[in-house]
């Protein structure tokens, strides 16, 4: 983790199988008297439709990101159901809440390890 508090930001880099959840993530840094605002991230995860609505099934959790185009995005989540993705985008600040969505400006299949 790189932390630079004269422009108040934290650079967060979680190795692959890294448990460690978005909310657990937003719990540690409140403890320590701050607030997780607004953040880019690139999440690895599965893609689902419950619902009808595309949601991201992140890679080791049980969490789940609704899956928000940005207005800049080219692909569609609802056509990649059920296959493995690596996403980009902004999860917005969580308040007294874990993040509940990822407003993703890509996001491609991921390739076959």
């Amino acid at each position: 983790m790189d932390v630079n508090l004269e422009k108040g930001l934290a650079f967060v880099k979680m190795k692959p199988g890294n448990s460690a959840t978005l909310k657990q993530l937003n719990d540690a840094i409140a403890k320590n008297g701050f607030t997780m605002k607004q953040s880019t991230a690139t999440v690895a995860g599965k893609v689902a439709l419950p619902n009808g609505k595309a949601v991201l099934q992140i890679s080791g959790w049980n969490d789940t990101l609704e899956l928000i185009p940005d207005s800049s995005a080219a692909s569609s989540a609802t056509a990649l159901a059920g296959k493995s993705v690596v996403v980009e985008g902004t999860i917005p600040e969580a308040g007294r809440n874990s993040p509940g969505s990822i407003r993703y400006r890509s996001i491609k299949e991921e390739e076959p390890k």
